[in-house]
């Protein structure tokens, strides 16, 4: 007894059938999900490396706008400070730009395979529609060759059985007396009264043997029809999915992008602390070295 096959990503086939559509639905459900929380973990990443460097380039901007110092005054520490602040700064936009780039292509990579795999599934429950139809219209018709053949043997012998019997009849009435002709034409008439019914219910039988193959074979290509128009709908199912799932990845970016601007806001705020900081650090500065900020 031989095991239920199993797809690369746990879908358990079903003979005849391909894959279960639920389970095929809960996989693509969590590639979904999956390739979301990537995109926006990789949004978040993005939004705050692009800030990090923004508010590093107007730190700098403001560094350049002061006057010439050198923090000799400061002592080692002060310039060991300054030194890993500004090593940190670039490690942390280094760390944030690698792992924005990664997320995006992992979601890229998840949306790739769920297209693939929906357009597969759609591929294999097309071919095996139309190898079913393809396999009852074969049916029908050798099953329409058959009737047709039997009916014409059974035509043919029944002709044959009355040709024997009349020739029998004829041989016999051959020696007969003359008085006796009348009623020997009379049975003659009758007997090919008989002969012409038996024929005539023998055509009839072979006619509605016929009929009757032609309506097999006219349900058989009726099938066919609708398993091609099962197909097409099941092709047409899968291309709706698929639109489905690209407007479900348009509402999530919309939301991304909502969820950005409120970072955005967020961290602006903090950069606003964080400027108010580096004011009172540079005016504390001054006061130790004996300068004004310009």
């Amino acid at each position: 007894m031989t095991s239920t096959p199993v797809s690369p990503h746990g879908f358990v086939a079903v003979r005849g059938r391909g894959y279960r559509p639920g389970q095929v639905d809960a996989y693509t459900d969590a590639l979904c999900r999956d390739r979301d929380a990537a995109w926006e973990r990789a949004a978040r990443l993005t939004v705050l490396a692009r800030d990090m460097e923004e508010e590093a380039e107007r730190l700098r901007e403001t560094v350049a706008r002061l006057a010439p110092q050198t923090y000799e005054a400061l002592g080692e520490r002060a310039r060991r400070v300054l030194q890993l602040a500004e090593e940190e700064a670039a490690a942390v936009r280094e760390h944030a730009r690698s792992a924005a780039q990664e997320e995006v292509g992992q979601a890229e990579a998840h949306a790739l395979r769920v297209r693939q795999e929906a357009q597969t599934y759609a591929d294999a429950l097309r071919e095996e529609a139309e190898e079913r139809a393809r396999q009852r219209l074969l049916a029908a018709r050798a099953e329409a060759d058959d009737i047709r053949v039997t009916a014409r043997r059974e035509v043919k012998a029944g002709r044959g059985e009355a040709l024997a019997a009349l020739r029998e009849v004829r041989q016999r009435t051959t020696g007969m007396l003359a008085e006796q002709d009348r009623e020997h034409a009379e049975r003659w008439a009758a007997l090919e009264q008989r002969a012409a019914e038996r024929a005539a219910e023998l055509d009839a039988h072979h006619a509605r043997l016929v009929a009757r193959a032609e309506a097999a074979l006219s349900q058989a290509k009726q099938a066919f029809a609708d398993a091609e128009e099962s197909a097409r709908r099941c092709q047409e199912e899968a291309r709706a999915r698929a639109a489905e799932l690209l407007a479900e990845a348009r509402r999530r970016e919309e939301q991304i992008a909502r969820e950005t601007e409120r970072v955005l806001r967020e961290h602006g705020e903090r950069w606003d602390d964080v400027t108010a900081h580096m004011d009172r650090m540079r005016d504390s500065l001054s006061t130790l070295t004996g300068r004004a900020a310009d």
